[in-house]
């Protein structure tokens, strides 16, 4: 691991967390900060709970950026499916066009921040056994840092594949600070391994706070039991089986359900709770949602944001693959063509593609330019759409399978399946989950773990290895990873470059 990057990271999450956890009515006897080490910081429950706050906020990380892009964009350019109007977002723009190179600053952002948030959730791992507090607080806190590290590696593991595993906080003097490369399979033990410590912690099975719940912790895991049964581990029936039962944990709960109304979606009323399993945290002023300004048409004049870059929109031909009356391409419900003029509420203008609404704040964008929305990463569509596909690997369509599915395109306001083979079944949810979760952060995941691409033109699904973006480039093995980031390479020589880079 790179030297400063990980060094840094404990010095600063320590900063981070003397200040968050002083009251400004005690500053002045307070000991000099510059005394103050991990060791001697972690000593009250309150502190543990400041510790496992801080992983929190490495959630928002790759959701900021401006004229040059952000980071979250990485996953969706790779799809195939996003445009921009964005000239400048060179990052974006190689992406796209299946020319990305290891010098991108997206992946290093990825890298970066998700680093960050593991060596928070191993100084917390660490520290919290040590604190004085109720056995039962202790255990959840304990529950929280490790599903959010297990996030966090769940996400390296799929964009980079083989990634240093660092379980324990370093320093300067730590074997892992030029860390070697875990396997794959190692990386997702792991992960399973913390989930499922979380799933014995005693946290709720749902709530409204926005912490991990035991519905999330369910949710990842049969996340996490669906791709391991893919690519590249390729586990197979049992893994299937595994992800269907934990999927079905959830849907048995009955905690969680379908919005009635798209709108819902993006209304921060509407935050951790319904249909939203577990969400990234903003707060309107203080810790604003920071992609508004990306999704707005360039320079549009519609939105009260100064910002308006038009750095991403749905592709035509993949809003064209939506079913004939499909309720989630009709205007202002998952993307939207026209809007009001800033300067006159009263008129409209075309903005010359799909745009995505689903993401969109109305109030932020007609009024404060402050986003109080915040970013789900588990919704419980999606879970509906693992526990189909999972379950009907292992015994075929099943009419728990078709209820969720069925749920699905009822409020999209398309007629239920019924029927079905297997395979007929298997391509059905997964035109579902491109066309329910799209622009989310999961398609092109989805997209390495089946090995296959969308052709959007005739409705098929074909093989990952050939597969032509309807705008012309074609995906070859090397798009199945990305790159690690240049100076990472360069800082640490266990480290090898993923194939083709």
């Amino acid at each position: 691991m790179k030297v400063n990057i990980k060094f840094t990271i404990q010095t600063l999450s320590l900063g981070v967390l003397l200040f968050l956890g002083t009251s400004c009515s005690d500053f002045l006897d307070e000991v000099d900060p510059s005394n103050i080490t991990a060791d001697s910081y972690y000593k009250t429950p309150d502190h543990a709970r400041t510790a496992v706050n801080a992983i929190y906020a490495n959630l928002r990380t790759i959701r900021g950026g401006a004229y040059g892009g952000s980071p979250w964009l990485m996953v969706e350019f790779a799809t195939g499916l996003a445009d921009s109007d964005l000239g400048q977002a060179d990052n974006s723009n190689i992406i796209r066009n299946l020319n990305n190179n290891s010098d991108n600053a997206y992946g290093l952002v990825h890298w970066s921040s998700n680093y960050e948030g593991i060596a928070d959730a191993n100084l917390a791992i660490s520290k919290i056994p040590e604190i004085q507090m109720p056995e039962a607080l202790k255990n959840s806190l304990l529950g929280e840092a490790k599903f959010l590290r297990a996030h966090f590696y769940y996400q390296l593991v799929r964009l980079f594949g083989s990634v240093p595993l660092i379980l324990e906080p370093i320093d300067l003097a730590s074997e892992d600070l030029y860390a070697t490369e875990a396997s794959e399979e190692e990386i997702y033990e792991q992960i399973v391994k913390d989930l499922t410590d979380a799933e014995g912690s005693g946290l709720p099975f749902n709530g409204s706070s926005g912490r991990v719940t035991l519905g999330a912790i369910k949710t990842l895991l049969s996340s996490v039991y669906l791709t391991m049964a893919g690519y590249p581990l390729e586990k197979g029936a049992s893994y299937y089986t595994l992800a269907a039962e934990k999927s079905k944990e959830v849907i048995d709960s009955g905690e969680f359900s379908l919005f009635s109304s798209y709108d819902d979606l993006h209304d921060p009323s509407k935050k951790n709770i319904g249909e939203n399993i577990f969400m990234v945290q903003y707060t309107t002023l203080t810790a604003p949602s920071d992609w508004q300004p990306l999704i707005i048409p360039y320079n549009m004049n519609i939105s009260t944001y100064s910002a308006q870059t038009g750095a991403i929109y749905a592709n035509q031909d993949f809003i064209h693959s939506y079913e004939t009356g499909d309720e989630r391409v009709k205007e202002k419900a998952f993307y939207y063509t026209t809007y009001t003029l800033k300067t006159d509420r009263t008129q409209t203008v075309n903005l010359g593609g799909y745009f995505l609404y689903k993401h969109f704040d109305i109030e932020a964008n007609l009024v404060s330019a402050s986003s109080d929305l915040n970013w789900s990463l588990h919704r419980y569509a999606e879970l509906l759409l693992i526990y189909a596909e999972a379950s009907n690997e292992v015994n075929g369509p099943n009419p728990l399978a078709y209820e969720g599915v069925n749920a699905i395109r009822n409020r999209a306001g398309l007629s239920p399946l019924s029927g079905l083979s297997k395979e007929e079944f298997r391509e059905a949810v997964w035109r579902e989950k491109w066309h329910e979760l799209s622009y989310e952060g999961i398609t092109w995941f989805d997209m390495v773990r089946t090995r296959k691409g969308y052709d959007v033109l005739s409705g098929a699904f074909e093989d990952f290895v050939g597969h032509q973006f309807a705008y012309g480039p074609t995906l070859t093995a090397r798009e199945l990873l990305f790159p690690i980031p240049t100076s990472e390479i360069r800082n640490n020589s266990n480290l090898v470059q993923n194939p083709g880079y």
